[in-house]
């Protein structure tokens, strides 16, 4: 890995503020890609803090002192993955994968919204099928999503 290679490490609460930021940040970036946000950043905050980082297992990307993106394992979940705008399209995704996939080696499952095309594409491309589709009464959103599986 070279020298500007972001760090890819166990998230600790002292990377609760800017993972938060991050998070929300990305969210609310996606555009059509994902349905509004129904949090506030103050309840996204929350979330990252004593949900994700407190009671699940998470990890963070970070670059020096800037935090590129997060991932979060819940059992064989793939919870959460976001990369900061920044960081899209350098191959920091695939490597949270790659990480999940070393983790959970006997498989994995995920959720991503119908709506977001670069997430499918993205999921399918590092061998996730599509196995279930909703119409979205089960998430906050209320939108239409689809359950992946990696075995």
């Amino acid at each position: 890995m070279d020298a500007a290679a972001p760090l890819i490490r166990r998230a600790t609460p002292d990377d609760a503020e800017a993972a938060a930021l991050m998070y929300t940040a990305s969210r609310r970036s996606a555009g059509a890609a994902l349905p509004p946000a129904v949090h506030t950043p103050q309840e996204d905050a929350w979330f990252v803090r004593e949900v994700l980082i407190a009671a699940r297992e998470t990890w963070v990307a970070a670059r020096g002192e800037e935090l590129l993106g997060l991932l979060t394992l819940d059992g064989d979940w793939i919870d959460q993955l976001y990369l900061a705008g920044s960081a899209t399209g350098q191959g920091l995704g695939s490597r949270f994968v790659d990480l999940a996939k070393t983790q959970r080696p006997s498989g994995l499952q995920l959720w991503t919204f119908a709506s977001n095309l670069p997430a499918q594409r993205f999921y399918e491309r590092h061998g996730f099928i599509p196995v279930e589709r909703t119409d979205g009464e089960h998430n906050e959103e209320h939108a239409p999503d689809i359950r992946y599986r990696w075995n």
